[in-house]
């Protein structure tokens, strides 16, 4: 799995390539985390792009809710942007379409 943040004037854009699962979900939190700190910074949301993640298990679930704990306590807005068929469908099992506010675009 790769991971990269970025920065626009609009937003921090946090996103990945590959597979969020038992060898990667260290990766991702760490990445994660200092998106969170970086759009905290700086005043910015924060979207996690999920467009080329190709799979994400209970690891890589569990690493959102925390997420989402950080970026409410630093007053972060987050948002999950153009998930992926089979990634929407992940999302929507377990419920975090209902936790999350999901885009099919990086606006927020």
């Amino acid at each position: 799995m790769e991971w990269s943040n970025r920065k626009t004037a609009k937003a921090v854009i946090s996103e990945g390539l590959g597979r969020v699962d038992e060898t990667s979900w260290e990766i991702f939190l760490s990445e994660i985390n200092a998106a969170i700190v970086d759009a905290a910074a700086s005043g910015l949301p924060l979207i996690i792009d999920l467009a080329g993640i190709e799979y994400m298990s209970s690891r890589g679930l569990r690493v959102l809710t925390l997420a989402k704990r950080s970026a409410d306590a630093a007053n972060v807005g987050l948002t999950l942007a153009r998930p992926n068929e089979r990634m929407a469908e992940i999302l929507a099992i377990s419920r975090y379409d209902r936790i999350f506010a999901v885009t099919t675009g990086l606006e927020g």
